[in-house]
């Protein structure tokens, strides 16, 4: 009975040491190289007619960087392209400092790449706020850049969608964590009645965005932990991301949905939590 008792202990560490040299080979190579589509149908009881059907891919999170440059981006702007969809939206960090460096200048100069891959989805219109990274390394630059590439960046603004003489409404918040967030600016002239999207890099700012009359917000930020443990969770979240970190919410009469995002952070690893590309799909009543 002792042997056959230290054998099984002996069989299942070497198991558990197997199991944990694949998952932190699956973690550092392959999965933050293999992004997923999540489609989702978001009903919005006030959506005009002529938006009926209407599809936003969501993207977030580049980080374009130490560990993310133009091949990952390129392959989730494929799949997105594959999508067709009528708008995209970008919700932030595009950038990363360089590896061992401050946060700065150099960090910023990132967005040129990046905006020159994203610049190949230019058939479809592109809406973008920005993150907490862009402000740490240079929110003016940073903005420049996507602009001069075609990407209409939103900092406490708002855009109306037309179709058929009726609106649905795109609002964009600045960063929060960095106090750019000016909710009274950016809902502006919006009329009261008429549809509203937020667009807000954190996605726990929805607790104040539900205050508001908007009736969707679209955030990411958490790239979903990075790490997901079955029935546990992320183990760690970044600050404003941990009431809310993935997937669809309703938080009042808003709804939410958080991105878990294209690129990844120090340590650059995803288990259980694959880059994501949302697909959006719009409805009304019916």
């Amino acid at each position: 009975m002792t042997l056959d008792r230290r054998r099984f202990l002996k069989q299942f560490a070497v198991a558990g040491i197997g199991l944990g040299a694949i998952a932190g080979i699956d973690g550092f190579l392959f999965e933050p190289e293999d992004p997923v589509v999540e489609r989702i149908t978001i009903r919005l009881p006030r959506l005009p007619e002529s938006f009926e059907g209407f599809r936003i891919a969501q993207m977030a999170d580049f980080h374009f960087g130490p560990y993310i440059g133009k091949p990952q981006i390129e392959r989730a702007v494929q799949i997105t392209r594959s999508l067709d969809p009528n708008l995209v939206v970008l919700t932030g960090d595009f950038v990363s400092a360089p590896l061992f460096q401050s946060h700065g200048i150099a960090g910023a100069r990132h967005a040129e790449p990046c905006a020159q891959v994203l610049q190949q989805m230019s058939e479809c219109p592109m809406l973008a706020v920005l993150g907490n990274h862009d402000h740490w390394n240079g929110a003016g630059l940073v903005d420049e850049i996507l602009t001069h590439h075609g990407i209409k960046v939103l900092r406490n603004a708002s855009v109306p969608l037309e179709r058929n003489g009726q609106r649905l409404w795109m609002v964009g918040v600045d960063d929060v964590i960095e106090r750019a967030a000016d909710v009274g600016k950016s809902f502006a002239g919006v009329p009261v009645e008429e549809s509203k999207i937020v667009v807000v890099h954190e996605p726990d700012f929805a607790d104040v965005i539900a205050r508001h009359p908007a009736d969707l917000q679209l955030s990411g930020h958490s790239h979903g932990g990075q790490v997901w443990i079955p029935g546990i969770g992320a183990p760690i979240l970044p600050q404003l991301a941990t009431k809310y970190p993935r997937g669809l919410y309703r938080v009042s009469n808003l709804q939410l949905y958080t991105n878990r995002g294209i690129g990844v952070i120090t340590p650059p690893v995803r288990l259980n939590c694959r880059p994501e590309i949302t697909l959006i799909t719009l409805v009304g009543r019916t």
